[in-house]
């Protein structure tokens, strides 16, 4: 599976997509039924950062979709103040709809893509990415998306993530894909296994956990968490 083609979709094809799948990704049992421990890895990156900062006031989650990680993270921190982003204006949409009935503070939505958008720094207590930093591109793409997600940041505030990975040895990559495309057969079917697969191989470019935490030490984080791994899916957090 060769995952670096150069012919990827573009950020509005990716939009387009997205725009037309709101309903299946406001329901995790639809939504997340391709991601391998999909409810756990919610469950760790939630809980980690209630831990990590149990006073948090202020919450960004970029890739928001349907806003399923922000209602997790309000389960455990209620009454944050919530900024949500996304591409998708039917998504930003569904998730103000589902986030602003499980808060009393402010719900605020943008649209814009994280390399572009206009957001204040050293502001948000919590940065939740879900399954959306595997849409970046080249390594400057990479660099420059951490390094903003640092800034972004309050002191002692923490970025969670949970995403598909590849590894870095390709012989190894190549076996994680076999166990996923299994996995894929298995709880649905093998038609279903090669659409997800062309899917990963059209609109995503992933990165090993050792590049995406490198990447994190070098834009300041001080420590760096693995929470979970399994094949090709991870969950892993950066403490400013």
């Amino acid at each position: 599976m060769n995952i670096f083609m150069d012919n990827k979709s573009t950020v509005d094809e990716i939009k387009e997509r997205f725009d037309n799948d709101v309903e299946r990704f406001s329901n995790l049992e639809t939504g997340q039924v391709s991601t391998i421990d999909a409810q756990i890895s919610l469950e760790i990156i939630t809980e980690s950062a209630k831990r990590i900062i149990p006073y948090a006031k202020s919450l960004l989650d970029i890739g928001c979709g349907a806003g399923n990680y922000t209602l997790k993270m309000l389960s455990k921190i209620p009454n944050l103040e919530c900024t949500l982003l996304d591409l998708s204006k039917p998504m930003l949409n569904k998730a103000y709809e589902r986030v602003i009935s499980e808060t009393t503070n402010t719900v605020t939505t943008v649209q814009s893509d994280i390399r572009t958008a206009q957001l204040p720094e050293d502001y948000f207590d919590i940065i939740l990415a879900g399954a959306v930093l595997h849409h970046l591109r080249d390594d400057n793409d990479w660099e420059y998306v951490f390094k903003k997600l640092y800034k972004l940041l309050k002191k002692n505030g923490c970025l969670m993530i949970s995403d598909l990975v590849t590894q870095d040895t390709a012989v190894l990559t190549k076996y994680t894909w076999e166990c996923y495309a299994d996995y894929l057969s298995k709880i649905v079917s093998n038609e279903y296994s090669r659409k997800v697969l062309a899917y990963i191989e059209k609109e995503d470019t992933p990165r090993s956990i050792n590049y995406q935490t490198y990447l994190m030490k070098k834009s300041g984080f001080r420590n760096i968490e693995i929470l979970h791994k399994n094949v090709c899916f991870a969950a892993f957090a950066g403490i400013k």
